[in-house]
């Protein structure tokens, strides 16, 4: 059994690792590498939930980020509960062949009420006066104030919005190291979200992103140098690989002027009753999730979205199957976007009258993936003393929300979920064991097998 660590740099791809990535880049030519043909969806929960089970999402049922949860008639993202997540894990079955192994879950997603030894996840509080106040949610439970006692509050605000920055990866690299001063899990797995932050917003622009591969480079250093001292196997992973976006396509203002929609008026702003409507889009990066109401509109839906400039695949029955695909939590139909193009999850033709949560960060009340909540609206000469002012009131007991989210998804630049053509821009696994063999070239599905190799197999 052999102590192995985990680090997910979220978007990191061949193209790249280089003279920005100086770490990075010493240890893939000390080490082995491969490119990793990823799964589809290319997003972090179906990914990662591959990566750990060895499945598609036929099977262990993770068909992306969020999806309809028909039972409820809800569209819901970002859910926590590792129960969601159908079959077995690493982790279960290393614990079941290796007496004495543990295993530390860092921000991994589905983090919580699994059966690893340590976890820690984003969990802000939800105050009674309307503030989320960061936090999290750590097994067992009293990691939670060790670590942020000794670290500081995690940064839950620099790890989604728009200030997003180094000091929430940085925050999770510290606390695996004092996790793993603590405790001493045989295998580590951590999350560091960095890189897909200024690549969404940027795209392969390397001269707005060189300073974050510089950022992410020293973060990752810091690791390799704890781990390597632990004489611990090193893997580098990453789920999918960004790349540049021009334009978004609206797949559900498209069904809304099909008359497919069906939308709700409160207080003068229009909300998607995702129960009600006919057909409609849950929205995920570069793929969507269609639902059908009333199957018989099915081949209409069909070719509507075929002559819908920007989808690039329409997949259905066989072709779903096909895709890995098939489970009850997908959609009846499946879109993928051609390069250059994404899925907003928007609904409202007037911009007076969107949902107040579409100005807010706000990721579980969206019925889609929005990754313009990473900017501030750039034509606002105001939003700075705005925010300041916002931020004020709320210090001071008053209610206030922070609607400063632009709603203009052209400012997005790159985005993720369809499989790129290049490999260049597909995710790595890069590792310093000289003793497990690699492929040059993997499936997703194989990266589970390799992880429990690094465990089970020593040096």
């Amino acid at each position: 059994m052999k102590k192995t660590v985990v680090i997910n740099v979220v978007g990191l791809t061949q193209r790249l690792i280089g003279t920005k990535t100086p770490r990075i880049a010493q240890f893939q030519r000390a080490g082995r590498s491969a490119t990793i043909t990823p799964v589809l969806p290319a997003v972090t929960c179906t990914a990662q939930s591959t990566y750990l089970t060895g499945k598609l999402p036929s099977e262990h049922g993770i068909v992306g980020n969020g999806w309809y949860f028909k039972e409820e008639c809800e569209v819901k993202f970002w859910r926590q509960s590792n129960k969601l997540v159908q079959g077995e894990k690493i982790w279960d079955e290393l614990k079941r062949d290796l007496p004495g192994f543990t295993c530390a879950n860092m921000f991994w997603w589905y983090n919580m009420y699994s059966t690893v030894d340590y976890s820690v996840t984003p969990r802000p509080n939800y105050l009674a006066d309307g503030r989320k106040i960061p936090d999290i949610y750590a097994s067992p439970a009293a990691l939670r104030d060790t670590l942020q006692n000794e670290l500081g509050t995690f940064p839950l605000f620099n790890f989604w919005g728009p200030k997003t920055s180094i000091k929430s990866s940085a925050w999770i690299a510290n606390a695996a190291i004092r996790t793993d001063e603590l405790h001493d899990p045989t295998l580590c797995l951590i999350y560091l979200p960095h890189l897909d932050y200024n690549l969404q917003r940027h795209g392969l622009n390397f001269d707005k992103i060189s300073d974050d591969l510089g950022e992410i480079d020293t973060v990752v250093g810091k690791l390799i140098d704890y781990y390597s001292a632990q004489d611990a196997h090193i893997i580098l992973l990453s789920e999918y690989g960004i790349t540049d976006v021009q334009q978004p396509i609206h797949l559900n203002r498209l069904f809304r002027e099909q008359g497919y929609l069906e939308i709700r008026i409160e207080r003068g702003l229009e909300l998607l009753d995702a129960g009600a409507s006919e057909v409609f889009a849950v929205a995920d990066h570069q793929i969507a999730h269609i639902y059908l109401k009333n199957p018989a509109l099915q081949e209409s839906v069909i070719k509507l979205l075929t002559a819908t400039p920007g989808v690039e695949r329409v997949l259905t029955g066989a072709e779903l199957a096909d895709a890995g695909l098939d489970h009850e939590r997908s959609g009846d139909i499946v879109v993928v976007a051609d390069e250059n193009f994404w899925f907003t999850y928007y609904f409202w033709l007037d911009d007076a009258k969107a949902p107040d949560y579409a100005r807010m960060v706000d990721i579980h009340k969206k019925p889609g993936f929005d990754p313009v909540e990473m900017f501030v609206d750039p034509n606002d000469k105001l939003i700075v003393p705005k925010i300041v002012s916002k931020l004020m009131r709320k210090k001071m007991g008053f209610r206030t929300v922070m609607d400063v989210i632009p709603l203009d998804a052209t400012l997005v630049r790159g985005s993720h979920g369809r499989i790129p053509e290049d490999a260049d821009d597909h995710p790595v696994f890069i590792t310093n064991s000289p003793g497990i063999p690699l492929a040059a070239k993997l499936a997703a599905t194989q990266v589970a097998a390799l992880l429990k190799e690094h465990v089970s197999l020593g040096s």
